[in-house]
């Protein structure tokens, strides 16, 4: 019987085989309780679990059991009895066993309808009471043994010559089975082969990857202790060719940087005389040279530009210069002589350029009109005539003015516009000016311009040049500009003989002044302190001639009245040159509420009102024996000049403020 066989083949393997485990099972089919041989019949001992199958397709213990198989034992173990098989065929059996339909149950080729394994009979779990195959069918084979031995020979013999056709053809189908069987068997075992093949190589590869891993970490470990040797002792070609070839930007720029640091610490090791040093030292030397070269050739390029007609060279500076601020920085390290001479070549350059220009812009200023003050407009002085005038000379006709008014022409000292006029709009200017409105319109366009240079200059060229060293070469730029700017001062104040005109041009240049100390451009001062030297002398002549004309009157006049009685023509009201003075006053005052008591000023106005005092006691003496209007005449005037001051703040202005209140009061009584 295939019972048998397959019984002595489990034998086999576990005697050849590792013990399998206590849940799997050793036979397809349950133990039998008789000699009937369907597969179909099973039973279940007490006291046991089931087990599923070990030739089910769905059981993955099958493996184990097939794979140990070391021997097959042939032929049948049954001996020859007259028991009549009527069981299925065992091929079909396997068959059903072998080939799942798509709805998961075991269907037999050629079966009738109705016979077929189900999943439930795949998941049974015969019992065997813990016997092998091949101890059951030798259990089975005893008892078969058994109950022919006790039937009469001649019975047997007649039931086994009755079934010997069934007995050869049940042969034969476990003979199939035994070939399909081994036929699993071999596969299994080669996917075993296969299965420990692939275990080797993945063992072999976890090797190589511990291997690889540990030649990683010892390279990062030297890459990061040779890592800036290598660094520094290598140039890129990147660089090389960028340095060589490539357009001149930021990252051109950055470049110089690193050939200067290599080059400083290939500098530091040429006393360890490596090979690495001795071909890196001429490469950085080329690199250098040629580096020189092309900023050379940029430099000179942009310094062309600015020579070019209506340029803006600060539009070219801030693009073309500060961008590449390393570029001179390098090149005065390496090439001191040639970075000096192109230095020289952007001064003259700038030195033409700032001339060209301001010299252009004082031609147009001179072209405005102004209002021309002379000797005729002093205090003492009774022609009152007003002209007008161009600067060149030429007079003409022109809008009357007054000499001793202060006005509106203050709102230049306060206006918050800090854009000096442009040579188109000052060339289509047709009104007429004081002189304060050309000389701030030329300075505050050269205090900007100034400041930009110096800036410049100050962010350009350091640290390669010390800041004195800056300043110097400023100077030789703005030199000639200066000069401009001193002959237009010189050209405004010359010859006139307004007064309010100076100190406002004085206050202007304070500003000035100021705006420079806030810029932080002292190379400017020079400048400013040179034009305070031609406004505040100017002022004092100014000064001394109303003091003069106001002495004038008074020597003009008797010492004592020649008649004892007052002429009845002379009024109390107070005198035209009281009513100069106190505009006059007021204005400077108006002028002066931040000045210090060392102004020139100060002493200018105590002075001009000495004389003014002077003259007015004389005056009050020509009414002779009439006290009253004597006392009424110098109340009236001092009266005037305290009313015109009296809304004047500052220090200088409460002083004379003060000083005329002490003036009239004696006078107030008496009147």
């Amino acid at each position: 019987m295939w019972l048998d066989r397959l019984a002595g083949s489990q034998a086999n393997v576990s005697g050849t085989s590792t013990p399998q485990s206590a849940n799997r099972s050793y036979s397809p089919l349950p133990r039998r309780t008789s000699s009937a041989l369907s597969p179909y019949v099973t039973s279940q001992r007490p006291g046991q679990s089931p087990r599923s199958s070990s030739l089910s397709l769905a059981s993955n213990d099958s493996t184990t059991s097939l794979l140990g198989a070391g021997k097959r034992h042939n032929g049948s173990g049954l001996r020859q009895a007259s028991t009549v098989y009527d069981g299925p065929n065992p091929v079909e059996v396997l068959e059903k066993l072998l080939s799942p339909d798509a709805d998961g149950d075991v269907v037999p080729s050629g079966a009738p309808l109705g016979v077929f394994i189900r999943d439930d009979d795949l998941q049974m779990e015969p019992d065997f009471d813990g016997l092998s195959l091949k101890q059951l069918a030798e259990a089975e084979a005893r008892e078969t043994t058994l109950e022919l031995s006790r039937k009469p020979p001649e019975t047997v013999s007649c039931a086994y010559e009755q079934q010997q056709g069934k007995f050869d053809d049940l042969h034969r189908s476990i003979v199939a089975c035994d070939d399909v069987l081994g036929s699993v068997e071999a596969n299994l075992t080669s996917f075993r082969n296969d299965l420990a093949t692939v275990s080797a190589d993945i063992e072999s590869l976890q090797k190589r990857s511990s291997a690889l891993t540990r030649r990683l970490d010892n390279r990062k470990a030297v890459e990061k202790a040779l890592g800036p040797l290598v660094e520094e002792l290598s140039i890129s070609p990147d660089i090389i060719s960028k340095i060589s070839e490539g357009h001149i930007d930021e990252t051109w720029a950055r470049m110089l940087n690193e050939i200067d640091r290599r080059s400083a610490a290939n500098q530091k090791r040429t006393s360890q005389q490596t090979k690495a040093s001795d071909d890196l030292g001429p490469l950085l030397e080329k690199l250098t040279a040629k580096a020189i070269e092309r900023i050379r050739d940029f430099l000179v390029a942009q310094i062309k530009a600015l020579r070019s007609p209506s340029i803006n060279a600060q539009i070219v500076q801030q693009q073309n210069f500060l961008k590449f601020k390393d570029l001179y920085t390098f090149l005065h390290k390496h090439h001191n002589k040639l970075a000096e001479e192109i230095a020289l070549a952007y001064m003259n350059t700038m030195r033409w350029y700032y001339a060209n220009q301001f010299g252009r812009y004082e031609k147009a200023l001179a072209k405005v009109r102004l209002h021309v003050l002379d000797k005729n407009d002093v205090l003492g002085q009774e022609d009152t005539t007003r002209k007008a005038t161009v600067l060149s000379g030429s007079r003409a006709a022109g809008p009357p003015h007054d000499a001793f008014n202060l006005g509106r022409r203050i709102d230049i000292l306060r206006t918050r516009n800090q854009n000096a006029l442009t040579s188109y709009l000052v060339d289509e200017d047709q009104s007429t000016h004081y002189l304060e409105v050309p000389f701030r319109n030329f300075n505050l366009a050269l205090i900007d311009n100034a400041t930009a240079e110096y800036t410049f200059l100050a962010t350009f060229f350091s640290p390669a040049l010390s800041y004195s060293h800056i300043a110097k070469n400023f100077n030789y730029i703005f030199e000639p500009t200066f000069e401009l700017g001193k002959t237009l001062s010189k050209t405004l104040v010359g010859e006139t003989y307004d007064a309010l005109g100076l100190l406002l041009c004085i206050r202007l240049n304070q500003q000035f002044a100021f705006e420079l100390q806030r810029r932080k451009v002292p190379a400017v001062e020079g400048y400013v302190n040179g034009t305070n030297m031609l406004l505040w002398p100017r002022l004092q002549v100014i000064m001394d001639k109303h003091c003069e004309s106001v002495r004038q009157l008074t020597n003009a006049m008797p010492f004592k009245p020649t008649k004892s009685v007052a002429d009845p023509k002379l009024s109390a009201a107070p005198h035209v040159v009281t009513q100069r003075f106190g505009q006059l006053l007021q204005g400077f005052l108006a002028l002066s509420t931040e000045a210090g008591d060392d102004e020139p000023v100060v002493s200018s106005i105590r002075r001009l009102r000495g004389e003014v005092e002077t003259f007015l006691s004389r005056q009050a003496q020509a009414f002779a024996s009439d006290k009253y209007k004597s006392s009424r005449f110098l109340y009236n005037n001092y009266s005037l000049i305290s009313t015109i001051i009296s809304d004047v703040l500052g220090k200088l202005a409460e002083e004379q403020q003060q000083y005329f209140e002490g003036l009239k009061k004696p006078y107030q009584e008496e009147s």
